[in-house]
């Protein structure tokens, strides 16, 4: 199966050579199940310390959401801040934020070195009703506590970047960065490869997990792998594999659309070059892409195939913010399944000896599976313990069939709440 035909697949400069399928019997030291974000920079940074290591990809690298999401590259998890303060206290909290923090510095360092990949500079968090309070004390918070650079914009300031009636209040994150996703997975896998460490199968689903005296046995259509380590990095596509994560990890979708060229329009509506998102529960992100198009995303469903009129909702979404873009053509629409846990947090660490996951990383995958591949890099190699800060949130089953129905009713909720807040605030 190639890629789903997306912005970024259109432009995907170097186009994917002929895949390595896994064929018999092979041995390794350590076996990552997964060719997205989370497997491939732990392939790589395994192979920097010259571990030997197979990968196994069911697709091609990057072929979920690592290599169709928005873009986004920011500290931070899909659980609030605020409730991780409170779970884990001030302390421990700002020491987990601080590791997401470094994860986008290093995603950031990787990039510049692969090389025109990085398209944008700073993220625009909007607020669409009036109370300037709220995320005055978000913005003193995160900067105090934190150590971070979050400002307030001024109504001029706001007004210089975007012309929109819907948003009233904005802060200018400068940690977040924004990049082309399938092209930095790809950039991934090549330094990986030219260490010399690393077997590389794509096209080469896992289908049976069986552990054998001390090693584990990864079997695959055509061969197998046996292993002193496995790593599950394979998010919402690992199907049943190992079911007490199978069960654990939520499949979300979530829709984006990229335009055709919008011309003047474009700037007389959105002329800030970073992401942008707003604060509301259920909210929008989106950023402008090439010289004059727009890439945006919304909407959040557990079904796990595309809906209907996907791109005239979205396009709806688009003008109903921005009037002035009335006349935008969708060129690619597509969807992307994210894997949450019941916690929306990462689903880090060994569950059983030699067993290791790093997976459900609930739309923040672009810094946090860097994150996690650090952990486990160096809990394998050198025997550090970092990884244990994830261990208030272990493994939960996430209720199956009712779970992910759940799941859907929390987000309609959300998007309940969100009208509510916006008719109460304006």
């Amino acid at each position: 199966m190639s890629y789903p035909q997306t912005y970024y697949s259109e432009r995907l400069q170097q186009k994917p050579e002929s895949q390595s399928v896994l064929s018999g019997e092979t041995r390794t030291d350590i076996c990552i199940v997964g060719g997205g974000l989370a497997g491939l920079t732990l392939a790589l940074r395994l192979g920097e310390q010259e571990q030997r290591c197979t990968l196994l990809e069911a697709e091609q690298v990057g072929w979920g959401a690592s290599g169709r999401n928005g873009g986004f590259v920011s500290p931070g998890f899909a659980q609030s801040v605020s409730v991780l303060e409170k779970k884990l206290g001030v302390d421990a909290a700002k020491r987990l934020f601080a590791e997401t923090v470094r994860a986008t510095e290093l995603v950031r360092t990787r990039a510049k070195a692969i090389g025109n990949v990085i398209e944008g500079d700073g993220l625009l968090k909007l607020q669409r009703y009036t109370a300037p309070d709220v995320l005055q004390r978000f913005v003193e918070h995160m900067n105090t506590v934190h150590d971070l650079k979050f400002k307030m914009l001024s109504p001029d300031a706001l007004a210089a970047e975007l012309s929109s009636a819907s948003y009233r209040h904005a802060m200018l994150d400068p940690h977040t960065f924004t990049i082309d996703p399938l092209a930095y997975v790809h950039g991934l896998k090549h330094q990986a490869l030219a260490t010399g460490q690393v077997d590389l199968f794509e096209k080469t689903p896992a289908i049976k997990l069986d552990r054998q005296g001390a090693r584990w046995r990864v079997s695959t259509p055509q061969g197998s792998v046996s292993a002193q380590t496995v790593v599950l990095a394979g998010s919402a596509y690992l199907g049943n594999l190992y079911r007490p994560l199978a069960g654990a990890v939520l499949p979300v979708g979530t829709y984006v659309v990229s335009t055709d060229s919008l011309g003047p329009s474009l700037d007389e509506a959105i002329r800030f070059r970073g992401a942008l998102t707003d604060t509301r529960l259920a909210g929008d992100y989106y950023r402008r892409i090439e010289a004059d198009q727009l890439l945006w995303g919304g909407r959040i469903t557990t079904q796990k195939s595309e809906p209907r009129r996907l791109a005239e909702r979205l396009k709806q979404q688009i003008v109903e913010i921005y009037p002035q873009l009335s006349d935008l053509q969708i060129r690619h629409a597509w969807s992307g399944l994210m894997g949450y846990a019941v916690h929306k947090m990462p689903v880090i660490g060994e569950m059983e000896p030699g067993l290791w996951s790093c997976t459900a990383f609930g739309g923040q995958g672009l810094s946090t599976t860097a994150m996690g591949a650090e952990m486990i890099a160096d809990a394998l190699v050198h025997g550090d313990d970092r990884w244990r800060q994830l261990q208030p949130f272990d493994v939960r089953w996430g209720g199956g069939p009712i779970g992910r129905a759940g799941t859907q009713m929390v987000y309609w909720g959300m998007q309940l709440k969100d009208r509510w807040q916006e008719a109460r605030g304006a």
